[in-house]
């Protein structure tokens, strides 16, 4: 009998079920207000805050792991692994999220949370170089591979230093995170075209 391939797309569903539950769990760590005023809801504002990044962060780590999988024809057992360890940075978030929330960002969970965000980002940049270095070229040009590529190291940077400003300036590391986060807004690089 013979041996059936694991299919790309068996890896895609198997991630994306996990990005569901993420998402999940982070809804639910979300508690109503005690009192019915609008009053209440301001001193939930961490809450909404970090809910918010963590929610953007999560739909931007899927849609670009969504678009790096395009590049791959069959998932190699080094490519399932990476995907392990990036899926396992992400299913942090929740944590870290609710911990921000509830100290009302203070020094050592923005830390943390920056901290899981390098995590994120260097499962991302290993995802990355194996998924481009496997599409064709007639893919993605070598001009759009660099771009991904310092893209990706820039937000690693830019994350690692919102991890050290946070011990000093809680908030300014928090900012430096939201603002990294944007860098992978959109899947492909600006300046970057398809071949």
């Amino acid at each position: 009998m013979p041996q059936r391939k694991a299919t790309i797309e068996r890896l895609a569903a198997f991630s994306d079920a996990v990005f569901a539950v993420i998402i999940t769990i982070m809804v639910l760590d979300l508690k109503p207000p005690e009192h019915p005023t609008f009053a209440a809801l301001w001193p939930l504002w961490p809450t909404a805050l970090s809910y918010l990044v963590s929610y953007v962060f999560v739909a931007i780590v899927w849609l670009n792991h969504h678009h790096l999988l395009r590049f791959t024809e069959e998932p190699t057992a080094r490519l399932i692994w990476i995907n392990f360890a990036h899926l396992f940075a992400v299913s942090l978030v929740p944590f870290t999220t609710a911990w921000v929330a509830d100290t009302r960002l203070a020094a050592v969970p923005v830390f943390v949370y920056a901290t899981d965000f390098v995590l994120v980002e260097a499962a991302y940049l290993s995802f990355e170089h194996h998924a481009l270095t496997h599409a064709e070229l007639e893919e993605i040009s070598h001009r759009s591979r660099r771009l991904a590529k310092v893209r990706t190291i820039i937000a690693f940077v830019l994350f690692a230093t919102a991890m050290l400003v946070s011990l000093k300036f809680a908030q300014w590391g928090f900012g430096i995170v939201c603002g990294a986060v944007l860098l992978h807004l959109q899947p492909e690089p600006p300046g970057a075209r398809r071949v």
